[in-house]
């Protein structure tokens, strides 16, 4: 009983969190920019939303063959067609309750294929922390190609927090804030240490555990090099989808494959914040958009939603369309994919 009220809780705070970013997304605009809104969309190169559509699908099909290799350890050699459906499935439950989805990919596969949910779980595990690597690696990319452009906000907005009072850089203010973060880093990893019956330390405990475990375990991976490269192709693919949406909007066209790199690093951030990220990704996305010298409120905003719905459309058509034929392509399929080895 109290997990199910923790679920529903869960669920409704990241549905209001959701909510709450469209609110903050659109609260300023007034009329006359409502209609720029209007305008941009209008006049944007709508043929490129359907290959940008198909460049997702198949970053996801990519995903889930990735995901396959990750099971042949474990002696798993389930159907393209039911890894990719429980991909697709597990995006469309993530929509409505965050890491629902995670448990759903794993149940879908532990019914058609019989594989063991509690094996799968690693793999998930390791999915995950690969993917945080890959994000930081994007915005390692990103001030590394579009430096001069995203470095001058975040500078001008700490500047003063290192500089003295000439404006030059305070080597003490740098000094003591390098020497903050190693102490921040000891203490944190003293409380995870000392204090990890606590439960709410626990769960971090894990968390960190977990993202360790899971990239220690890639040594355990078989084709070591498809691994890496459908992992980047994965991300070469939702690079292509998201600089063809910005090449779509007229008045972002000129940003390139520059601006769709700034765009996936950070839109994927917003992705993670809210269930499938309604709202906290045309938010951060318009944000960024003023950083290029376009009006936040309206070229920001139109990107923002144009992208989003664009993903969004991606998981409800083929997540919907998966489901309903998972039953039908397993119905009187042979379990030629059943476990290799004895469970």
């Amino acid at each position: 009983m109290k997990k199910k009220v923790l679920t529903v809780v869960q669920y409704l705070f990241f549905l209001g969190l959701g909510l709450f970013f469209v609110w903050l997304s659109v609260k300023d605009i007034h009329h006359e920019q409502w209609l720029q809104i209007k305008d941009a969309l209008a006049r944007a190169r709508h043929w490129l939303i359907v290959p940008a559509f198909l460049l997702l699908v198949l970053a996801h099909y990519v995903r889930a063959l990735r995901w396959k290799i990750l099971m042949e350890p474990l002696g798993y050699r389930p159907s393209n067609f039911n890894v990719f459906a429980a991909v697709m499935i597990g995006y469309l439950v993530n929509s409505g309750v965050p890491r629902l989805g995670e448990v759903m990919k794993c149940t879908i596969l532990s019914r058609y294929e019989k594989l063991r949910v509690d094996k799968l779980v690693g793999t998930i595990v390791m999915e995950r922390a690969v993917d945080v690597v890959c994000l930081l690696i994007a915005f390692a990319c990103a001030f590394l190609f579009q430096g001069d452009i995203i470095s001058a906000p975040i500078r001008e907005r700490f500047s003063g927090i290192v500089s003295d009072g000439s404006g030059e850089a305070s080597v003490r203010k740098i000094a003591l804030m390098a020497g903050g973060a190693l102490l921040f880093v000891a203490l944190l990893f003293f409380v995870l240490k000392r204090f990890g019956h606590i439960d709410f330390i626990g769960k971090l405990k894990n968390v960190v555990r977990g993202i360790g475990h899971g990239l220690s375990s890639i040594r355990f991976v078989q084709q070591k090099g498809a691994f890496l490269i459908q992992t980047i192709l994965i991300w070469v693919l939702y690079l292509a989808g998201t600089t063809l949406g910005i090449y779509a909007l007229r008045e972002t066209a000129h940003l390139g494959i520059g601006g769709g790199l700034t765009t996936l690093a950070v839109g994927s951030v917003g992705m993670v914040i809210t269930p499938g990220g309604i709202g906290a990704y045309a938010v951060l996305v318009g944000k960024l958009m003023s950083w290029y010298g376009l009006d936040e409120n309206t070229i920001g905003v139109a990107l923002g939603w144009l992208l989003w719905v664009v993903q969004t459309v991606v998981v409800l058509i083929v997540g919907v369309l998966c489901f309903s034929l998972l039953s039908r392509f397993n119905k009187n399929r042979d379990h030629e994919s059943s476990p290799v080895v004895p469970q």
